[in-house]
């Protein structure tokens, strides 16, 4: 029998209220308010709060604060991660992110999916009256050397590949090709980034 922990990073339906899961979160929402109560300046402090929420980061991770992760444990990130204010990251999939990528403010990284139809959404109760739920989560990966930048939201199951600009305000819910320029909601592929647009010569 599979844990509700092994259902959800599975890609299956699971039960957000099990008690395992809900003492993750917790814990995860508790690192994210330390880290917002710190300055920029406490980079000790920082670091060793980053550590525990994130453990698979890789070196030169830096978060600007405030942020919000669900479970931070389910998040890996490459080497010089970089992130805006309110970064919210919903991992109960696995998010990956690669090398020198740049997140704007007020991006959103979300990989639960709620049931479509209104019945399979609503809480239930089980014989002692514990409430349940089911939803399920599709994995976000983002490649190498991508800027994503303010007010995007990316939705579970898409995949960006590397060196792509996502444009301000997108909702990404498509997977994104490498070398690329995309922007809107839905998010769309614009036009291929090339050496035209280097803005050094």
């Amino acid at each position: 029998m599979k844990t509700e922990k092994e259902k959800m990073l599975a890609g299956k339906l699971y039960d957000p209220c099990d008690n395992e899961l809900a003492q993750l979160r917790s814990n995860a929402h508790r690192l994210s308010k330390a880290y917002n109560a710190t300055h920029d300046t406490e980079t000790e402090q920082r670091k060793s709060i980053i550590d525990e929420l994130l453990p698979l980061h890789a070196e030169g991770c830096y978060l600007e604060g405030p942020v919000c992760f669900d479970y931070g444990m389910f998040t890996k990130t490459g080497k010089n991660f970089y992130a805006n204010f309110n970064l919210t990251v919903l991992d109960s999939a696995p998010v990956t992110i690669g090398d020198n990528v740049f997140f704007g403010p007020n991006c959103t990284l979300a990989t639960p999916v709620h049931p479509l139809v209104a019945e399979e959404r609503r809480m239930y109760a089980d014989a002692e009256g514990k409430l349940h739920d089911q939803e399920y989560a599709r994995p976000i990966t983002i490649g190498n050397d991508c800027w994503i930048a303010s007010n995007v939201v990316i939705c579970g199951g898409v995949t960006i590949g590397d060196r792509v600009v996502i444009g301000a305000g997108s909702v990404v819910t498509r997977d994104i090709p490498s070398d690329s320029l995309a922007a809107g909601n839905p998010c769309r592929v614009i036009r291929p980034i090339t050496e035209k647009d280097r803005v050094s010569h």
